[in-house]
């Protein structure tokens, strides 16, 4: 941004493109955009832009390039590393794309949908739903995550054992690239070698590298018939086993595989008023494993699930176990599992961790990592829970009772972080499974990153944006 930037000459420009819905600098419309999900960011910015389609998304960083105004794109505002906040300088255009919520088409016959950025997930699953399909990822916030969010983050979910993450479900990407320009390659391919995959490039680049305005998603047939299983087991290694064994039994049926220690069960039963124990008793460790079948084997879906039970019991891998006898328990398990980070907000304050290590290591990972942390840091609690079958535990590790949480998280909770993360470098990991860098990550990035690898994306970056105007501050 230039010394002689006029910050009121470049609004009046914006909102002639844009028109008066398309921009605004109030700052009480913009107040609850400007935090995020986690309340840990909190930005200014000069204003809020809500373009209607992609020409004037291009149209928009034109003139911002033009006048050296930095962009931060936003989808939901359901990111957990604080990705999509602007900083304090209020020097940066929030770019919302929530008004971009069309789902261009559901093509049945070729299983894809072709949607824009600002459709929310629960939409899209719906939408998929009336064709008979269905979009394989679902996480916790369905009902506010955008579909370009979930690209610029490369969003997991509880179904990556069976489908992978969103780079394996993005089949075609349209984006506006830092100079304005458009990519166009919505149409998907299966054979394709004219060079570089580009649309890989900008899926997980969180917006620093152009902002996604439209993809075409793959689609699966829609499930007819699934089995939820909850069990109880003595140990994460068993839960591994119980993991090998459940693959080689219901092999392509197997779509979700979770686990939880009691901790986080007992956690969910106290603040959620109508959740129940799935079990009578106890356990180290839970597994929630979900089974699905389309038309052809419905039928023989139930027989499945409990020939796996069975053969579970037979070879000591489950000490209690149940199967959901109904859709509505189904959905209370899940719930259960969904619930875990807001139940243990509400404990007190805590730091996560969104981590990974090679799949068969992460029992070993988390045996070793909860009694070292809580060791090095008395009256702290280390859990982990989450995707087993993709080697990514959601670590957290709560505070003890009575600190304060700010200078707790500012202070103990930095430094428990680092620590943490030193641990999952040290064991070949990642520390950012499925939720992106933003700022919350970025200077460990930067500190645990391989450099050839942060050299690599800076070079790239200085290539696509020499003037850094998107989505400053984030990733590199």
């Amino acid at each position: 941004m230039s010394t002689s930037f006029s910050p009121t000459a470049f609004l009046e420009e914006a909102t002639a493109l844009l028109g008066p819905k398309g921009i605004t600098a109030d700052q009480e419309a913009m107040d609850g955009w400007l935090t995020d999900w986690r309340g840990r960011f909190t930005g200014r910015a000069l204003a809020m832009a809500s373009p209607a389609d992609t020409d004037e998304v291009a149209a928009l960083v034109k003139l911002c390039a033009r006048h050296g105004v930095p962009i931060v794109p936003q989808g939901g505002n359901s990111g957990m590393s604080g990705g999509a906040t602007p900083d304090r300088t209020g020097n940066a255009l929030l770019l919302t794309l929530r008004r971009m919520n069309a789902i261009r088409a559901v093509d049945t016959e070729n299983r894809t949908a072709t949607c824009e950025a600002g459709v929310v997930l629960q939409v899209l699953h719906k939408a998929a739903e009336k064709e008979a399909l269905r979009f394989p990822l679902s996480l916790g916030g369905k009902g506010s995550a955008t579909v370009g969010g979930l690209i610029s983050t490369n969003a997991g979910g509880t179904q990556v054992l069976r489908h992978g993450s969103m780079r394996a479900l993005v089949l075609g990407l349209e984006a506006v690239l830092p100079d304005g320009s458009v990519f166009d390659a919505l149409t998907p391919l299966k054979k394709d070698n004219r060079g570089f995959d580009l649309k890989q490039l900008l899926i997980g680049s969180e917006g620093t590298l152009g902002i996604v305005t439209a993809a075409t998603l793959k689609l699966e047939p829609a499930v007819a018939a699934r089995a939820v299983l909850w069990a109880g087991v003595e140990s994460l290694p068993v839960a591994r086993t119980l993991l090998l064994h459940a693959e080689s039994v219901a092999g392509g049926a197997l779509e979700g595989f979770e686990v939880l220690p009691q901790h986080s069960l007992d956690a969910v039963i106290d603040y959620l008023p109508t959740a129940r124990a799935p079990l009578a008793e106890p356990h180290p460790w839970h597994v929630l494993i979900e089974l699905v079948a389309d038309a052809d084997r419905a039928e023989g879906l139930p027989d499945l699930a409990e020939r796996l039970l069975i053969s579970a019991f037979e070879a000591g891998l489950v000490t209690d176990a149940t199967i959901a006898a109904s859709e509505t328990q189904a959905e209370q398990m899940w719930l259960i599992r969904e619930s875990i980070a807001p139940a243990e907000r509400a404990i007190g304050p805590a730091v996560q961790h969104d981590i990974s290590v090679p799949v068969e290591r992460m029992p070993e990972f988390v045996e070793t990592a909860v009694p070292l942390i809580e060791a090095a840091w008395p009256g702290t609690r280390a859990v982990g829970f989450g995707h087993l079958g993709d080697g990514n535990i959601h670590f957290h590790v709560l505070a003890p009772s009575g600190v304060d949480a700010a200078e707790w998280q500012a202070g103990d909770g930095k430094a428990i972080s680092r620590q943490v993360h030193d641990l999952v470098t040290q064991w070949k990991g990642s520390i950012s499974a499925e939720h992106g860098i933003g700022q919350l990550k970025r200077d460990e990035l930067e500190r645990l990153g391989d450099p050839v690898a942060l050299h690599m994306m800076r070079a790239i970056k200085q290539a696509l944006d020499p003037q850094g105007l998107m989505n400053p501050g984030k990733l590199i």
